[in-house]
């Protein structure tokens, strides 16, 4: 299993809304997102997301795998934190 296996459309829409991105519109079943000055994306709303399109999209986003990866640990612990203690 790869280190980018098992993320859906929605997680990775979270993820790149943490970078400043903003969903601007849907399209079918893609999700169009925007930032002033990085290029537009567009996700599909799928359960899990092919590992090379999502290594595109974090490329063309301009970060780099690992951090993408760190925000969604990150947002995982947070998750862990509120089940645990709220």
């Amino acid at each position: 299993m790869g280190i980018l296996s098992n993320i859906s459309g929605k997680k990775a829409t979270k993820i790149f809304c943490k970078i400043g991105y903003f969903v601007d519109h849907h399209t079918g079943s893609h999700m169009i997102l925007y930032h002033d000055s990085r290029p537009t994306l567009s996700i599909p709303e799928h359960k899990e997301l092919a590992p090379g399109l999502l290594r595109g999209l974090i490329r063309r986003a301009g970060i780099e795998v690992e951090e993408f990866l760190k925000i969604n640990k990150r947002d995982l612990d947070q998750n862990t934190y509120n089940i645990y203690y709220n």
